[in-house]
């Protein structure tokens, strides 16, 4: 079907093309929905149907032209995670937490970027980018696990805020680790120290940027304005900022991401937060569609043995890694034996990381790490809810009937 592509009006095959891919996100949630997968999910899986290699609906040109939509997705993404990293609740249970998330993110990364480097002899680059994703955990189908049984008790609590920390430290690493690649990449394999010097100091801008506009936001966003104005005003900023990271060429992860914690640490107020989500559910339907059609199904053959080892060995990570930091930390016995188990979701937080990632690799090395976050997100997502509800049931936190 080639029907958008052959149009003569280039407004009409765009405008009719993300028409198309925000009714296709749409009608595949209600199959993943019966399914008892998140959302996220039929938004992959819609992208992939639509995509060049199955239906072949979207122009090339339409895709090619919707990069920016990455930038403006993975801002709203870091700005949500801010919200998790309130200060009193780290005070709280600090040390526990972050040793356990230390030990579980550490341990994925560490072991994902050995068995690249060493057992398959992939690039540093690529082999380091992939292992700072594999940290990430995602939330949504952890969350709705948690709702839908009710689960309550110390497990509960732990995950919860384990995986909060988690995305954090994601974003922190991969950041890290692509400021890193990108100047290695540009000089030839040779890190001087200017040339580290350079991206730390543009990525300290930014974060600085990211706090004063939190905390400016406790003056922009006032008890005095309308609900609408607020909104208004909020989007703005988080453009604003993923504009000004963009410019300087470095990620806005970071950015968002401390704006989101110091807005939420000064004003106390996580509303914001839930009306934000509203106004960015379509760009997020948009970003993870078009992640979907990212995924070369060609590619899968060559990935495959790779993408099989990523999905084993992150399992393995965060499994062996919780163990180790629940031990550390003196959690109970059952919360040791299964807390790796309810980390094993990643889809959300790590497709972006992926879409920023593509961009910093040689092109066949790019697409090859979207296809294996891609193909192995959709795994984790099928596995993922039934293990985090085998975990919630064995340590009790699911009453039985």
């Amino acid at each position: 079907m080639r029907f958008l592509e052959n149009l003569n009006n280039y407004n009409a095959s765009v405008i009719l093309s993300l028409a198309l891919i925000l009714f296709t996100g749409f009608l595949m949630t209600r199959i993943t929905k019966k399914l008892k997968l998140p959302d996220v999910t039929g938004y992959l899986f819609a992208g992939i149907i639509i995509g060049p290699y199955v239906l072949n609906l979207i122009p090339a040109y339409v895709l090619s032209g919707m990069d920016f939509i990455t930038d403006i997705a993975s801002a709203y993404i870091a700005f949500g995670v801010g919200k998790y990293f309130k200060l009193d609740t780290v005070k709280a249970h600090g040390k526990k937490i972050v040793i356990i998330t230390l030990c579980e993110a550490v341990a994925a990364a560490f072991l994902t970027f050995a068995v690249m480097y060493y057992g398959f002899r992939l690039s540093f680059y690529f082999s380091l980018l992939l292992g700072a994703i594999a940290s990430a955990t995602a939330s949504a189908s952890t969350m709705m696990t948690i709702h839908q049984y009710h689960a309550k008790g110390e497990m509960v609590d732990i995950v919860l805020e384990v995986i909060a920390l988690d995305n954090v430290i994601a974003l922190i690493a991969f950041s890290i680790c692509s400021a890193v690649v990108s100047q290695m990449e540009g000089s030839g394999g040779h890190m001087g120290f200017s040339l580290f010097l350079l991206p730390v100091l543009k990525n300290l801008l930014v974060i600085a940027a990211g706090g004063v506009c939190g905390y400016l936001l406790k003056w922009i966003i006032s008890v005095k304005r309308t609900k609408d104005h607020s909104l208004i005003l909020i989007n703005a900023v988080i453009f604003a900022i993923a504009g000004l990271c963009s410019c300087m060429d470095v990620s806005p992860l970071l950015s968002c991401m401390t704006m989101g914690m110091t807005y939420v640490n000064i004003r106390k107020d996580k509303k914001i937060f839930k009306e934000v989500n509203h106004f960015s559910a379509p760009v997020m339907l948009l970003f993870f569609v078009l992640s979907g059609t990212k995924l070369n199904i060609p590619m899968l053959i060559t990935a495959g043995a790779v993408g099989m080892a990523y999905f084993a060995v992150r399992i393995a990570g965060k499994y062996g890694g919780a163990y180790l930091g629940c031990r550390l930390a003196g959690t109970d016995v059952s919360v040791k034996k299964y807390l790796g188990l309810v980390l094993i979701p990643q889809t959300g937080v790590s497709v972006g990381l992926a879409a920023l990632g593509q961009r910093l690799l040689p092109e066949e090395s790019g697409i090859l790490l979207s296809t294996i976050i891609l193909s192995s997100g959709i795994l984790y997502e099928i596995v993922g809810p039934a293990c985090a509800k085998a975990a919630l049931e064995l340590t009790h936190a699911i009453e039985k009937k």
